[in-house]
């Protein structure tokens, strides 16, 4: 498989469903089991929520399912600044195997699940 991107407005709720039904799609094609798939979307919605905090406008997703399942989730536009994020990491890190976190003057920028 090749990778498959998602931008859509952080703003804009509705998309969150979407994003969910992406990530669960990923982890289908990559033969995960249905435990496995609820965490890994639990952690990419808690992402995009990380990345709004931080101010940003829009996200860039993009997922992969060759060895494995993974995701950068990236913000983009708006006005980024520092946010409390910590219950968030907290988390992400207790539900993947990786999470890198990306971080510019102090803010997250970016979030990279491996599953």
């Amino acid at each position: 498989m090749k990778d498959l991107s998602v931008k859509f407005d952080l703003e804009n709720s509705e998309f969150y469903t979407a994003l969910r039904l992406v990530a669960g799609a990923v982890c289908s094609i990559a033969e995960r089991d249905i435990d496995a798939a609820e965490d890994f979307k639990v952690c990419v919605t808690e992402s995009a929520l990380i990345l709004k905090n931080c101010g940003f406008k829009t996200l860039n997703a993009v997922f992969c399912a060759e060895n494995g399942v993974k995701a950068k989730l990236s913000g983009e536009g708006g006005n980024p600044a520092e946010a409390e994020n910590e219950l968030s990491l907290a988390l992400i890190g207790a539900l993947v195997e990786k999470c890198g976190i990306d971080k510019k003057d102090g803010v997250i920028r970016s979030v990279t699940l491996e599953l």
